[in-house]
């Protein structure tokens, strides 16, 4: 059971099997449980601690993102996602969406409730492996932040640097003050040095290789819990 004013909030399509799960975390945890649409924006509520499960069966990466950048204006509340098919996976959300919990498709409902619970008790929820992976990309990031990175120039820094924030060329444009097209001419001088074809690998080029700027700073000293 947990105490004081807690929330479970469920990103999720909803249907019998969704209304089925949600009853049953309200009975194990007797905390408050609610469930919204991909598509709705996240509104803060009244509780002390909510705790956003996005269900990646039904919650792209790109809607992760922004479910991300908008919890992180709620101090209270923090991400986890559910059915993620395998660690790998896990450590591709992780790159992008500030995850402070991971639950598989193949976990029970129980061990689901147990992390759950511990993540509204101001735990992380991950397997050792994946917090070992998660400390040593942020020790890449930090490295990389002092390094030449493939002979880009400051500028096409701050451009890819933008593009992997999921920017959009216009979006780019106007925050730089340079036109659509010289970002598009950066954008082809960029996917050259770094061999890569289209943003999507450029993206995640960007996440791998530069200390990308991030809404809020990873919890990485809490415990993390076995799954």
């Amino acid at each position: 059971m947990i105490t004081g004013n807690a929330m479970v909030l469920l990103v999720t399509d909803c249907n019998p099997q969704s209304a089925l799960f949600m009853d049953y975390i309200r009975q194990q945890l007797e905390c408050q449980v609610a469930s919204a649409s991909p598509d709705e924006d996240y509104t803060p509520g009244q509780a002390d601690r909510t705790i956003v499960l996005l269900d990646t069966d039904h919650v792209d990466e790109t809607t992760m993102q922004r479910w991300d950048a908008d919890a992180s204006q709620d101090a209270s509340a923090e991400l986890a996602a559910i059915n993620i098919s395998d660690e790998e996976e896990a450590a591709s959300l992780l790159v992008s969406t500030h995850l402070q919990g991971v639950f598989y498709r193949q976990d029970s409902l129980s061990l689901i409730s147990k992390g759950i619970a511990k993540l509204l008790e101001g735990d992380m929820w991950m397997s050792r492996p994946l917090m070992t992976r998660l400390l040593d990309f942020y020790r890449r990031q930090q490295l990389n932040a002092y390094r030449p990175v493939c002979g880009l120039t400051q500028r096409e820094v701050e451009i890819i640097g933008l593009l992997g924030t999921g920017a959009s060329n216009t979006e780019i444009a106007d925050q730089l003050f340079v036109s659509e097209h010289t970002v598009k001419s950066h954008l082809y001088n960029i996917f050259r040095k770094i061999k890569v074809h289209n943003r999507i690998q450029a993206m995640n080029w960007a996440r791998q290789n530069l200390a990308m700027p991030v809404s809020r700073t990873p919890r990485i000293a809490r415990r993390a819990q076995m799954s």
